[in-house]
């Protein structure tokens, strides 16, 4: 017996060397869909500069899926180490597999807020300017998966309405990513669509931060075009999630060199998180807990 037992302990450690060995070569961050590739790979290519040798391993592997599940899924299969997920994307990996990653930090926005707005626009030559007028029309979701893009809007937009959405719109359907969807509002493939944006400054800057925006910033949006028709409550900002079973020290690195980013390389702080933010602040799954009900209610897993 006493040999088994030796040999099982011998077994996990050599699991433990070979864990913390693995954590020591790459480090796998995924970035979630919603935009052209090549912007989201530009944005991080300053963690892939940075990040080495903070870390201490040989590289740093950049991930861009085609939709918000394609880092879902990896971050339920182990086969990335961190990723910045919508609190709705959180919940559905937390509500598959509550073990596979921990949130540690989120963005605070320059007002000192942890949150943000779903914003429903539509065009501005639409004659569409508040809630009553969607009634008959085309509405786009963002993505499946998307915190403001559907999971909120089909929670609080019931109330708004009167009624259930389906009783009210003509049709609904999803724009493929907040920057597509909003590019099919412009389009007229949809008469209004929920996208995101920190509601802090002004809505014909594209507010401080999120989708909008970007898009200004890229030079791919006027926001002449737009109306803003409806603003959700608050939405607790997406949190940052790291695997689990990364080893202590490397979490503790990586933690503190998110903390210290925003002072360390503004730039690259402003690039990964698509605007003006004041920096990030702890938080945990119990953060989170209003939205993972919300979305096991509505959405399921």
């Amino acid at each position: 017996m006493l040999k088994k037992i030796l040999l099982a302990t011998a077994a996990f450690a050599a699991l433990a060397v070979s864990a913390q060995a693995e954590d020591l070569k790459e480090f796998r961050i995924g970035i979630l869909g919603g935009e052209n590739e090549a912007d989201r790979l530009r944005n991080f290519q300053c963690m892939t500069e940075k990040l080495p040798s903070v870390l201490g391993v040989e590289k740093v592997s950049l991930f861009p899926a085609a939709d918000y599940d394609g880092v879902v899924q990896g971050l339920l299969g182990g086969t990335l180490d961190y990723a910045e997920l919508g609190a709705s994307a959180f919940a559905k990996v937390h509500l598959a597999k509550a073990d596979a990653v921990e949130p540690i930090l989120t963005t605070v926005q320059t007002d000192g807020a942890s949150g943000y707005y779903s914003i429903m626009v539509a065009r501005k030559d639409s004659g569409i300017t508040k809630i009553e007028d969607v009634k008959g029309k085309k509405l786009g979701y963002a993505d499946p998966d998307s915190t403001s893009g559907y999971l909120v809007p089909l929670v609080t937009l019931p109330e708004a309405l009167g009624a259930p959405v389906d009783q009210v719109v003509a049709s609904t359907g999803f724009g493929g990513g907040h920057e597509n969807l909003v590019l099919e509002v412009v389009k007229g493939t949809f008469d209004v669509g929920t996208t995101w944006g920190s509601g802090v400054g002004e809505f014909k800057d594209g507010y401080s931060s999120g989708n909008l925006r970007k898009m200004v910033d890229k030079g791919i949006l006027n926001m002449e075009d737009l109306v803003e028709v409806w603003k959700s409550p608050l939405i607790p900002n997406g949190p940052i999630v790291v695997r689990t079973s990364m080893n202590d020290d490397m979490k503790t690195k990586f933690k503190q060199f998110m903390v210290d980013l925003p002072n360390s390389d503004p730039a690259c702080f402003s690039a990964i998180q698509g605007g003006d933010f004041k920096g990030y602040t702890e938080v945990d799954v119990d953060f989170y807990k209003p939205i993972i009900d919300a979305r096991k209610a509505t959405i399921g897993g």
